[in-house]
């Protein structure tokens, strides 16, 4: 009975050693999966938080893009990843909260297969157009589209994006007929819209900005309730004559379920200490981001309310892909 009860004990103490985190974690280079090509929002803030990890944790953090399937090849990646803590997931909205209401078959379930760590930032979208287009205004833009039936195209990071969403919520909410065009990321959709090769995006605040600012594209309105501490004099939609278009987008760290709680709350401590630096805030407030750094499961609840918003918006522009 004796040898029964031990052997009981031993293999309860097997079965709870994938819960308990490594000692001395992290002692080894860290991976950061990002789901998108380089050049877009999510390597930008990708990048800047790996760099401010390593000095935090003591290693080095591995940036590894993986593009592809609307950011589902990296998720898939991230999903199926020993949950040991050194693979994450920089994870954005479109993968996490859209693409299980968009593909008919998803490689993995955002939800069940990941453990949201902190959310980084809520990111401002902003709407861009090439400075060929003659239009000063949102409206002026839509006057011109209009003239212009299915010979006006924007961009967007990939099939069932944010971007591509908003882009035909705006068609549908305009009576606009607007072509869209696809790219595997926001940075080669935003080097094409600013070299004329598409017209409009309306995309997350940090892709865009820079260009804004140098005069190569031309900022008309943020689909947000307020207007952005980063462009203060550009207004949003509703301000701009349209009213209840609204369209956050966020980043986020996310982890393959399983991945010991220990590493998890070590993980969210570090990520919010870089958070509250005055240099980083300062940093993503002038990209357009405002600094979260929330706990798991206040992360975890917006995914879930999310989820629901943007299958709700799916439905209603009638956007499926296989």
């Amino acid at each position: 009975m004796l040898k029964t009860l031990i052997t009981s004990a031993a293999l309860a103490a097997v079965a709870l050693q994938p819960a308990m985190a490594e000692p001395g974690y992290p002692s080894k280079p860290i991976r950061m999966i990002v789901p998108f090509a380089p050049g877009g929002s999510t390597d930008v803030v990708a990048r800047i938080l790996g760099a401010e990890l390593k000095n935090e944790l003591g290693q080095a953090v591995i940036v590894e893009n993986k593009p592809g399937a609307g950011g589902n090849i990296g998720g898939d990646a991230a999903a199926k990843a020993t949950p040991d803590g050194y693979t994450i997931l920089m994870a954005a909205a479109g993968p996490t909260v859209i693409n299980p209401s968009l593909y008919s078959k998803m490689p993995y379930d955002p939800i069940k297969d990941l453990a949201p760590v902190t959310m980084l930032v809520r990111e401002h979208n902003l709407m861009a157009i090439n400075p060929s287009i003659p239009a000063k205004t949102l409206q002026e833009f839509i006057s011109y589209a209009k003239s212009k039936p299915n010979e006006v195209n924007f961009g967007s990071p990939g099939n069932g994006s944010p971007a591509q969403l908003a882009g035909q919520l705006m068609n549908q909410t305009a009576g606009l007929k607007m072509v869209h065009v696809a790219y595997k990321g926001s940075g080669p959709a935003v080097v094409d819209l600013v070299a004329g090769h598409i017209s409009m995006m309306i995309d997350n605040m940090p892709a865009l900005l820079p260009h804004v600012q140098s005069g190569k594209l031309r900022a008309l309105a943020i689909p947000s309730e307020s207007r952005a501490s980063a462009m203060p004099d550009v207004p949003t939609f509703a301000e701009a004559g349209m009213k209840d278009f609204v369209i956050t987008a966020w980043k986020g760290v996310m982890v393959p379920a399983g991945t010991p709680p220990a590493v998890v709350n070590k993980l969210q401590a570090s990520i919010a200490k870089i958070m509250a630096k005055p240099d980083i805030k300062k940093r993503m407030i002038e990209m357009g981001a405002e600094p979260v750094a929330n706990t798991p499961e206040q992360f975890g609840d917006i995914i879930k309310k999310e989820s629901k918003w943007w299958a709700a918006l799916v439905k209603s522009t009638g956007t499926k892909l296989e």
